[in-house]
């Protein structure tokens, strides 16, 4: 079981419903991702930036009942960044945020087979930056995991949002993005087309997920789809992370990650990426039947 860095946002999302808050839960889509991880058995690091408040207590309680471990330099005396998940009919939701979001300096990054970020850590000054310094340092020694989970209100023009995930792209071995995520940074364009243009950017598979739809990847082999099974969805918080944390868990089991790996990642067969899809569309989706990123664990899978 290979070991994980996950870099970027750890927060609250407070859940809104018809204008009313409902509900607090812990979130952030990396530490998201770390949290889906160690619930499969990993023993990820999380770098981020936390509040020493009682939100941030609320958070760093969380991951680490699961095994999350906060890097050092982690905690801050700044208040917890937040995210307002309103949530429409179908329980999708949309969300506004309140965060401040940078990298604490000089940390020491531990040996790992894979490193995962995206999402608001990826774009958002100036934190951003020192993320993309950090995926150039390591991206020789780790494989190199990247989700956009774009976010417009805070990415502002699609076109100069479209170029700075782009260069994310080309560093990464991994991309998950999402349909809707495509819709707005290449609107009009076919996701399919946009794939295949990102996968000749140097990753050795890129991820669409299509919500009710399933997944489709394509990668130097060719293109393979899955369905999604049908549930009664609670609301979809968290469940693209929860499919990226199933992702890179299938992918470690069969010894795909790190970077003596890297050769045997990039010439993946077909019927080992439809597994890997196939196991993280269905961890997604029942990570819907629950309320907030709640993924489960490996014990809930087996049993």
């Amino acid at each position: 079981m290979g070991d994980f860095l996950i870099v970027g946002e750890a927060l609250v999302d407070i859940v809104e419903q018809d204008g009313v808050p409902t509900t607090e839960h812990p979130g952030g889509s990396p530490a998201n991702v770390a949290l889906g991880l160690a619930r499969l058995g990993h023993h990820p690091h999380l770098l981020t930036r936390l509040g020493t408040d009682r939100r941030g207590e609320t958070v760093r309680t969380h991951l680490a009942a699961s095994g999350v471990r906060l890097l050092p330099g982690s905690r801050t005396p700044d208040r917890t960044s937040t995210a307002t998940a309103r949530l429409d009919s179908t329980g999708v939701a949309s969300y506004d945020f309140d965060l401040d979001w940078r990298l604490p300096e000089d940390v020491p990054v531990p040996p790992v087979d894979a490193v995962h970020t995206g999402s608001i850590a990826a774009f958002l000054p100036p934190g951003g930056d020192a993320v993309l310094d950090l995926i150039r340092r390591v991206a020789g020694s780790a494989t190199v995991s990247y989700d956009p989970n774009a976010r417009p209100g805070l990415m502002g023009d699609p076109a100069a949002a479209r170029h700075r995930v782009e260069t994310f792209v080309g560093l990464a071995d991994l991309v998950k993005v999402s349909d809707e995520d495509l819709a707005w940074l290449a609107p009009g364009e076919d996701p399919a087309a946009v794939a295949a243009d990102w996968l000749a950017r140097g990753p050795a598979a890129v991820v669409v997920t299509r919500g009710p739809d399933g997944a489709f990847a394509i990668c130097a082999a060719g293109t393979v789809q899955v369905a999604a099974p049908e549930i009664t969805v609670v609301d979809t918080v968290g469940a693209g992370d929860a499919f990226t944390a199933a992702l890179l868990d299938h992918l470690a089991t069969a010894e795909l990650l790190g970077a003596d790996r890297r050769e045997q990642l990039h010439r993946i067969e077909t019927a080992e990426l439809a597994a890997a899809l196939d196991r993280a569309v269905r961890i997604s989706a029942l990570t819907c039947t629950r309320p907030g990123a709640d993924p489960p664990s490996r014990a809930e899978l087996d049993s």
